[in-house]
């Protein structure tokens, strides 16, 4: 077995964070923070129209908000992202903007609003090396911003394929190949054509394919980028598996295929999956709740087996909208949530 699998591990709450009036729906944490000394930085966006900057007095110690940022959108918040260099956070509106926000100092400056979906903007994630932006919107669309010398983007790219509301934008950790997943119960794969530089979906995951039945709300890669794991209204996650090297060696046609589907766990819809770096899933849910799931060493002959390890019932008082572990501190865990609160977890082992 794994030392994983050897443990009992238990959600320990560290600080329950306040101060957004309306429901959190997104956290991001910032990738520099948290390690070698320096006290970690997290991200949050809610219904407040607000985007709050929380920082660890020292490190290991509890946070405090730093920052409250309430001009620069005038809607719901519904997504935020930090750059890989952890100087710019992007956010996403429901006013239909992206706003690129630049550190300078201890304050926070809007150095851009990228314009052109026509109505809510749900989701923006950054590529590996922060040359690329991607947006995704009500409007069934997905765009591809170009970061540019000075402050500037350009559209390089509108992506039309989903039938419905797209959820979610994610980047592939290793490769510039991007991922959609929407409220037409597809995720979409899409890549750059090497002869024309346009950039096409190379690959749909759906019910035909073991996909999921209803709407998928997220999506989240493993550290090596071989596995993937999405979550949906259907109140199941699925992990899908890649042949790493080909993708690595420039075949970005590589397909994705599904490994295994958990269920079961929740009672109700799954608004957040996400990966952490020693491979651990972490789900939030409608039924308040945090599940953790690992990679079980008795594999069966069909593939991979993932285990549930942890439940945390009650995690929150109502929906839970996103979880993320910290990129550089292992084992620990941020939620957010429709009660307007954001909760620090530690996992830990049970004596």
């Amino acid at each position: 077995m794994t030392l994983i699998e050897e443990e009992q591990l238990q959600l320990t709450q560290l600080q329950t964070l306040k101060g957004h009036s309306d429901r959190v729906w997104g956290l991001a944490w910032n990738p520099v923070t948290g390690a070698d000394g320096v006290p970690a930085m997290l991200a949050s966006c809610g219904g407040d129209k607000t985007v709050r900057i929380w920082k660890q007095r020292s490190p290991n110690s509890t946070f405090d908000c730093s920052e409250v940022l309430e001009e620069v959108h005038t809607r719901t918040v519904r997504s935020c992202s930090w750059s890989p260099s952890g100087d710019k956070l992007a956010t996403a509106s429901f006013d239909a903007t992206t706003a690129i926000l630049e550190q300078n100092g201890n304050q926070f400056d809007c150095v851009a609003s990228l314009e052109g979906h026509e109505n809510e903007v749900k989701s923006v994630s950054w590529n590996a090396s922060g040359s690329l932006l991607a947006t995704c919107s009500r409007d069934k669309c997905v765009w591809i911003w170009e970061v540019l010398p000075g402050n500037e983007y350009d559209c390089v790219s509108v992506l039309q394929g989903h039938a419905q509301d797209v959820k979610m934008v994610q980047w592939h950790p290793t490769v510039d190949v991007l991922f959609s997943c929407s409220y037409d119960n597809a995720i979409k794969v899409w890549a750059e054509d090497g002869d024309s530089d346009d950039w096409r979906c190379v690959q749909t995951l759906n019910e035909s394919n073991c996909g999921h039945s209803s709407t998928v709300w997220a999506i989240s890669f493993n550290t090596t980028g071989d596995k993937m794991v999405t979550c949906s209204d259907d109140i199941a996650i699925k992990v899908w598996g890649v042949d790493i090297a080909k993708l690595q060696s420039g075949d970005t046609n590589t397909s994705w295929s599904h490994l295994c589907t958990l269920s079961g766990y929740h009672d109700r819809t799954i608004f957040s999956v996400h990966w952490s770096r020693e491979g651990i899933i972490a789900t939030g849910a409608a039924d308040d709740a945090i599940c953790l799931y690992i990679e079980s060493e008795d594999h069966s002959v069909d593939g991979p087996k993932y285990k549930l390890v942890h439940k945390k019932e009650k995690a929150h008082d109502m929906d839970i909208n996103c979880v993320r572990w910290s990129p550089t501190e292992n084992r620990l865990l941020a939620s957010a949530s429709d009660d307007g609160t954001i909760k620090i977890w530690k996992l830990d082992s049970m004596p």
